[in-house]
């Protein structure tokens, strides 16, 4: 028998559907070797969800500027669906964890599972040079497609400029169509920023040549490719990809960007093309289709074993913090190590994770960006989610670590 309980929590109208507990899944903690391979440090049980403290991230939130929050954990068939706040500040519709809303950089998953698909069939391999598909693209033919992938390409991140003022760089581009090449233009006025293979720098600029190598090797834009490979076959029914569009489709959480002045209102930013990110950041979806895209991309039901290797060959970005070909590995305050990605679009910061075996997995929304405080405790739902109780315990005595925004202009410093 399942049980439910809900509760409408503070006026602000905080919803909570905990279904039974589930029992604890195995995960495990991973270190990376010299090699960037990764490596079993020891096997843990999961603590159980911890609801209660997932609310107070979520609560803390809107206290920080956020105009809603929310989480979806699906936990072996357990569903756990926690909102605080407004999806529509006008209205005030009440957020949902069926809302659909931009997840930002989360595309650049979709997209290296799209490539990691195309070296399955042979049609292209990771250590090739980018310029071996895409002639004369890049300055430099010894960037690999790995070196993309891994964004330790050297390639300058675009949005530094594009975004040096947050809200006037917004209403800039928040109707206009970049083709691909324009984008690349726009990175390759400035210096790159390491030699090839060197450091892993952060750059969306890796993720617009992710999107020229898919439509180049199939024929087909990136959209019709996520389509096919990704969101029919795994049933995202409530997942799309409608650049040049502006408009989010269907019910969905508005977005309101946080202007660089403080005290200043927050800005509607629901409705823009998102041509500044395309394969790099303009995917809409939900909490429940990014819970069943990681579950089925850590469970191999994506790729070959062969690619999923690839994809977790990790190269240490900071002491939590690792990335592989377009998959972030957070190790938590419990010694939990899980894995996916952050998002950032103007409006919207999504955390989207999955434990080691793909059974639990946890999407959260804050509809609200550039707002570093609301960034840093969103994090903790994962804390909540992976860690259960003892999350609240480390996040008190200074364990969690402070969040550093990379998905737009990494190199700009808000704070």
């Amino acid at each position: 028998m399942v049980s439910g309980t809900v509760g409408t929590g503070t006026a602000l109208g905080a919803v909570l559907v905990s279904l039974l507990a589930a029992p604890a899944q195995a995960a495990a903690p991973a270190a990376t070797d010299g090699a960037g391979t990764e490596q079993v440090a020891a096997t843990a049980a999961l603590a159980a969800p911890d609801d209660a403290g997932l609310r107070k991230v979520l609560r803390a939130a809107l206290t920080q500027g956020a105009p809603g929050a929310m989480a979806r954990i699906d936990d072996n068939g357990t569903v756990h669906r926690l909102t605080e706040g407004v999806a529509d500040r006008a209205s005030g519709r009440a957020i949902s964890t069926n809302d659909r809303f931009r997840v930002g950089s989360v595309t650049k998953s979709f997209s290296a599972v799209v490539l990691l698909q195309l070296v399955d069939e042979g049609k292209l391999k990771l250590d090739h040079s980018v310029n071996s598909y895409l002639p004369g693209l890049l300055p430099d033919n010894h960037i690999t497609v790995r070196h993309v992938l891994s964004h330790r390409s050297g390639l300058y991140d675009y949005t530094n400029d594009m975004f040096a003022h947050t809200v006037p760089g917004f209403e800039a581009v928040r109707n206009k169509v970049f083709s691909y090449r324009d984008l690349v233009k726009l990175s390759l006025k400035k210096p790159r920023t390491n030699a090839p293979g060197a450091a892993y720098s952060y750059s969306n600029t890796n993720f617009v040549v992710a999107g020229m190598l898919i439509e180049k090797l199939t024929g087909h834009s990136v959209g019709t490719e996520y389509k096919k490979r990704i969101f029919t076959p795994l049933n995202l029914t409530n997942t799309f990809y409608v650049h040049p569009d502006t408009a989010i489709p269907g019910t969905h959480a508005k977005g309101y960007l946080t202007p660089d002045e403080a005290g200043a209102a927050l800005v509607d930013s629901t409705k823009q093309t998102a041509s500044w990110a395309q394969s790099a950041g303009a995917i809409i979806s939900t909490s429940h289709d990014l819970d069943t895209f990681f579950s089925a991309l850590i469970r191999g039901k994506l790729m070959s074993g062969a690619q999923l290797t690839q994809m977790e060959k990790w190269t240490t970005v900071n002491s939590t913090t690792s990335y592989g070909l377009g998959l972030r590995r957070r190790t938590l305050s419990c010694g939990v190590s899980v894995y996916g990605h952050t998002g950032t679009v103007q409006g919207f910061y999504t955390y989207a994770f999955t434990s080691k075996d793909g059974k639990r997995s946890v999407s959260a929304l804050a509809n609200t960006s550039n707002n570093t405080n609301v960034l840093n405790t969103m994090y903790g739902t994962l804390e909540s989610a992976f860690c259960g109780k003892s999350a609240t315990k480390a996040a008190t005595h200074g364990v969690a670590p402070l969040e550093r925004n990379e998905d737009i202009a990494p190199g700009i410093a808000r704070d």
